[in-house]
């Protein structure tokens, strides 16, 4: 209790806890559905662990404590893919109603499925889920969420006074209904991420809520001068209004050292991997409490060790286990399920170097049932070109996240494990020119390399890898030296660069005139990666089909043999003499060293963050 001059000056301190999930991708239970391996992933039911200790210390300062997640909940890992007909609330729903979440904002995956998918699996949600710059189309039709929400929460070490008041708002990519088109069919109109947020903000501070709490689902933009409308993280933190922030879709960690805000601003990873936690000192000044510092901290479920070592992960929270032992147990079921056979091990461990039997595989499956189903079209005489790019690449995910499949036998998490995404099969129409500004566009995943240099990191941690599409059916190099002749956002930044070189289809050059058909993943075809010359290649028409099914159907011959399984690999990196960099990948490529050239790969050891190097010969 502070004292001033007279009664109207008193003032009473409090505080308020914010925890924080983000981008979880259905991540709930520390098993690892590709590999059937128990123990070894974080996930949220580890999470739960840290939130149990985070709300006894809100609980022992007496402090009001509200837990809220962030978006991208609902897909990416095989919990999340329930079949039609299963019994009760989905599984993220269960968690949420389990470990009592307060709100939920909404990310551009939620939205994957379709609107009429989201509302039946929103309908069980034990809390307020949120989307502020999504609104219908339609006037009178009516969303399954709202654009905004008050909590009141009484703060324990004040109990005299009234509760603290939260309002909260939620913002996502306006990209969304790009991506997502196929199957929001235009039934949904979207505003900035700024101009909407600042709009309920200012809303909720006139209708009398003592604060605002942004779930933004939105990371930071790379590059000054880049295009901010998907990451506008750093925006929204200058909004007045706003008094602190949950960001996310990037799956960053923040708070790091290299951003300061002028606000508590958290990013918890994804998958599970941390809690964040956001620390309002809260001061109640006779008309209402107000927000009079704070800070925000991330807690992993990697615990730190003091004397060095391996980290133990945070025990799982049995609550949350039981909750959800029947939907395990139906995961494990399906991914159980024979699938086919395989001669060859599969993995992602040097995709980006060399050649990857799994992204063949998918792509040559890709390519034969695409055959099938445009014959009888006019596209059927077009040279048929396959594109795939890695699911699994490590990155922002960490080190155990490749793909990594034995030989022989195969099962339903086997064909998971090459797709992740429960992406369709699509055809494009495109030109020779679209076509190597395709290719040129997925070359900017790596760095410049300078000639005779050693020790530069091949590949640029801000590009995905999902978006590093290769196209089967074509033969050609890749020139790192080069710079990228597209920024990430598809911008030309370097309009006389070309990395592609000697690009080939059949042993002849391919003509800017010429015209392909190319089987492709819906993500690309709706806009995923902003790969824009394709915004104008026109689309082939396609019944829907799953690319795993794809898959399941060609290594179990219900599809005819593919002839681009027998050309080579389409690619490979245009020799730099004298020029070494680093490649990172992860530690299960150990066991598949001997698969490259002799002198190729040189083991550098193991980065602070998990993953293997190896000095790479350009």
């Amino acid at each position: 209790m502070k004292s001033g001059a007279g009664a109207s000056d008193t003032r009473s301190a409090g505080e308020l806890h914010v925890l924080a999930t983000t981008d979880l991708h259905c991540n709930l239970l520390s098993h690892d559905y590709y590999a059937d391996r128990q123990g070894t992933a974080a996930g949220l039911s580890r999470v739960a662990t840290l939130i149990a200790e985070a709300r006894a210390e809100a609980a022992s300062r007496g402090a009001a404590c509200i837990l809220v997640d962030n978006g991208d909940g609902f897909q990416g890992a095989p919990l999340g893919e329930v079949l039609p007909g299963a019994a009760g609330p989905h599984p993220l729903v269960r968690a949420f109603q389990t470990l009592k979440y307060d709100a939920a904002g909404l990310g551009n995956h939620d939205f994957d499925f379709g609107l009429e998918a989201l509302a039946e699996m929103l309908q069980d949600m034990p809390c307020p889920v949120l989307c502020s710059n999504l609104s219908a189309a339609d006037p009178e039709r009516v969303l399954p969420f709202a654009p905004a929400a008050v909590l009141d929460r009484a703060v324990p070490s004040c109990p005299d006074l009234p509760p603290v008041r939260i309002g909260l708002i939620s913002v996502l990519p306006p990209q969304t209904l790009v991506w997502c088109r196929q199957v929001l069919g235009g039934q949904l109109q979207a505003a900035g991420i700024v101009e909407a947020a600042a709009e309920q903000a200012r809303r909720l501070k006139a209708q009398g809520c003592d604060m605002v709490l942004a779930l933004a689902h939105t990371g930071l933009s790379g590059r000054a001068g880049s295009d901010s409308s998907e990451n506008a993280l750093g925006e929204l933190a200058a909004v007045a209004e706003i008094d602190a922030l949950v960001g996310g879709h990037t799956h960053l960690t923040l708070p790091d050292p290299e951003h300061d805000f002028a606000k508590p601003v958290v990013m918890p990873g994804s998958h599970g991997s941390h809690l964040g936690v956001i620390r309002l000192q809260l001061e109640y000044t006779g008309s209402g409490w107000q927000a009079a510092a704070g800070s925000a901290s991330l807690h992993a479920v990697a615990r730190q060790q003091e004397c060095g070592g391996a980290q133990p992960l945070a025990a799982e929270e049995p609550g949350l286990v039981q909750a959800l032992a029947e939907d395990h147990a139906r995961t494990l079921e399906r991914m159980r399920e024979p699938a086919g056979h395989c001669p060859v091990a599969m993995h992602s461990y040097f995709t980006f170097f060399a050649p990857d039997r799994g992204l063949t595989l998918a792509a040559c499956a890709q390519a034969a049932a695409a055959r099938v189903l445009l014959r009888g079209t006019a596209a059927e005489g077009l040279p048929l070109l396959s594109a795939a790019a890695p699911g699994k690449f490590g990155g922002r995910s960490g080190p155990q996240s490749y793909t990594d499949i034995a030989a022989g036998d195969l099962c339903a998490r086997n064909i998971a494990d090459l797709q992740v995404f429960p992406n369709e099969l699509r055809a494009v129409e495109v030109t020779g020119a679209q076509l190597r500004d395709w290719l040129e566009m997925s070359a900017g995943l790596f760095n410049r390399i300078v000639p005779g240099s050693s020790g530069q990191r091949l590949t640029d941690p801000q590009r995905a890898g999902h978006n590093f599409d290769v196209i089967f059916g074509l033969s050609y190099r890749i020139d790192v030296t080069q710079p990228p002749r597209f920024s990430a956002t598809g911008e030309l930044i370097s309009p006389e660069a070309r990395r592609i070189t000697d690009l080939r289809w059949q042993g002849r050059p391919v003509d800017p005139g010429q015209r392909f058909a190319v089987a492709v993943n819906s993500y690309r075809v709706s806009g995923g990666g902003r790969f824009r010359m394709l915004e104008e290649a026109a689309e082939l028409a396609l019944p829907p089909v799953r690319i795993r099914k794809t898959i399941r159907d060609y290594i179990a011959g219900r599809l005819p043999p593919e002839p681009l399984a027998q050309a080579p690999y389409p690619w490979r990196l245009a020799p730099v003499p004298g020029t070494r960099a680093v490649a990172v990948t992860g530690p299960g490529a150990a066991r598949h060293l001997q698969e490259l050239p002799a002198g190729m790969a040189t083991p550098r050891g193991f980065s602070s963050s998990g993953f293997w190097e190896l000095d790479l010969q350009l």
